[in-house]
């Protein structure tokens, strides 16, 4: 069973002033998924403390890290930037594709910086922080992570 955890970037969920409910549904829809999940993480939209969640996750061998939130336009909306400072190299049909299909119910879905990436051998998904962007976005991809992940495991007999 792969194992997938989840971090939430929000400064109001950090500081206990709301709820964090796209981290736990991207949880529920990892687990239905036949993933074994840790988190939600909760950190607060800090590039330092961005980092320190994906790098922790990925030195307990997690095989894909899916963080919610921080993909937008706004000044503390640091997520990608955090996260591309990690990766060895980007996915970018992952990205694209997540806002294509975010875009069949908002146009606001191109103003969004979800992308992805490899480090090591973990794949990092960056999700919007809404509950209907992140489970979207990730709902677009859940067909290609199975196979994406065996890659990453050097099985590559297609």
């Amino acid at each position: 069973m792969s194992k997938a955890h989840v971090v939430t970037v929000s400064d109001g969920v950090f500081n206990g002033t709301r709820e964090d409910k796209s981290g736990s549904a991207l949880a529920d829809l990892l687990r239905g998924g036949g993933f074994d999940i840790s988190g939600p993480e909760v950190v607060p939209d800090e590039r330092d403390r961005i980092i320190e969640a994906i790098e922790t996750a990925v030195a307990r061998g997690v095989d894909l890290i899916v963080t919610t939130g921080g993909t937008g336009l706004g000044p503390r909306d640091v997520t990608p930037q955090a996260t591309a400072e990690l990766l060895d190299y980007q996915v970018a049909g992952i990205g694209e594709e997540m806002r294509r299909a975010g875009a069949a119910s908002t146009p606001m879905a191109a103003l969004s910086r979800s992308m992805a990436g490899v480090r090591g051998r973990t794949l990092i998904i960056n999700v919007p922080g809404s509950v209907s962007g992140a489970t979207q976005s990730l709902e677009a991809v859940m067909p290609i992570l199975g196979h994406a992940l065996k890659l990453l495991h050097g099985d590559t007999a297609h």
